[in-house]
């Protein structure tokens, strides 16, 4: 069974239309365009899922979900959950997106197929309200929350390479 898993899935989550709730498919994005990830990470645009997701989840060996999250601290504040503490932070609704991901994440431990390897990596957010674009202190945050989530990918040893920037001019 664990050979047919996907090496480690990042999930960028959230509605970019809401806010501050696009966090996660912002970085998802900077990830895209920046770097180049090893074949075994999959990046996923999660976006608004909700139960699609269970099946990606289930089929990784590791989980990196990046989203905004309400952890009650100062807004732009780096948030890092790891996989026991997802329900109490998730519990909470601060989007849309967030009631499904918590049946999703808790129907995957019920069918015991939640990866033991979960973390959530995201900041804190000032504002969850229809608007285009990030709080000016999320965006400012965006390439500490990226450089957190290539953190994670390295300590698992999954580095990534940023892309030469002549390379992109060409």
């Amino acid at each position: 069974m664990s050979t047919s898993k996907r090496g480690i899935v990042v999930i960028g989550l959230g509605n970019p239309l809401m806010g501050d709730d696009g966090l996660g498919i912002a970085v998802l994005e900077r990830l895209r365009a920046r770097y180049v990830l090893p074949a075994e990470v999959e990046l996923v645009d999660g976006g608004t899922w909700g139960l699609n997701l269970l099946p990606v989840i289930e089929d990784a060996q590791v989980v990196i979900l990046i989203d905004a999250i309400d952890a009650a601290l100062a807004p732009g504040t780096p948030v890092r959950i790891e996989r026991a503490r997802l329900p109490r932070y998730l519990a909470t609704k601060i989007s849309p997106h967030q009631v499904d991901l918590r049946d999703v994440l808790g129907l995957a431990e019920l069918r015991g197929t939640l990866p033991d390897d979960t973390v959530a990596v995201g900041l804190q957010p000032l504002s969850i309200v229809l608007g285009d674009g990030l709080s000016p202190v999320l965006e400012r945050a965006l390439d500490a929350v990226t450089a957190t989530v290539l953190e994670e990918l390295a300590s698992r040893g999954y580095p990534a390479e940023g892309l030469v920037a002549e390379s992109l001019h060409a």
